[in-house]
């Protein structure tokens, strides 16, 4: 490929993608979404004490030392410092990888922006508390699922986006190479 037509592929791929200022303003507005409901619901909710919301869903504080769905929740204190360490590793690779990505690929640039914004909200709660505050209980009968927030929400959103991406573009490689 000729060097003019390599820069007109780039040029069309730059023009293609969510500009990085909306995607980092997304992850922005994610963070401060997450930080302004965790100090709402520490302010006016109960540690462990359930308020309904509807019929399984309740709104319950929980403090997280450790990570996802508590582990190291109990481990005395290191994994404060070793989950702050790798969230921002974790945070800073995420932001490289959305100036890096090509503006074509628009899914995983949301998806990463929402990732992104969700590890920043658990990370400012750790790095500062040593603990994220958790306030969305799900439930059925009495069978309750992990304790979250929105931080972890926004993670689970961008991380199923993430799937659906490569779901996407492992079907549009197949029709490519099949046709």
């Amino acid at each position: 490929m000729s060097k003019q037509a390599d820069m007109t592929t780039s040029a069309i791929q730059e023009a293609a993608r969510p500009g990085l200022p909306l995607l980092f303003s997304l992850a922005a507005v994610v963070a401060v979404i997450d930080r302004v409901t965790k100090v709402i619901c520490n302010a006016n909710l109960t540690e462990g004490v359930p308020v309904s919301v509807m019929p399984g869903l309740d709104l319950m504080l929980g403090y997280n030392a450790g990570a996802a769905f508590s582990f190291l929740n109990d481990a005395g204190g290191w994994q404060r410092w070793f989950l702050t360490g790798i969230s921002l590793t974790v945070s800073a690779a995420i932001a490289v990888w959305l100036v890096k990505l090509p503006r074509s690929q628009k899914l995983l640039s949301l998806a990463l922006a929402l990732i992104l914004g969700g590890a920043l909200g658990n990370l400012y709660d750790r790095a500062l508390a040593g603990y994220v505050i958790d306030f969305i209980s799900v439930y059925y009968d009495e069978y309750r699922f992990a304790t979250f927030n929105v931080a972890d929400t926004a993670i689970s959103v961008g991380a199923a986006l993430m799937i659906l991406d490569m779901v996407l573009e492992a079907r549009s490689h197949g029709r490519e190479n099949a046709g």
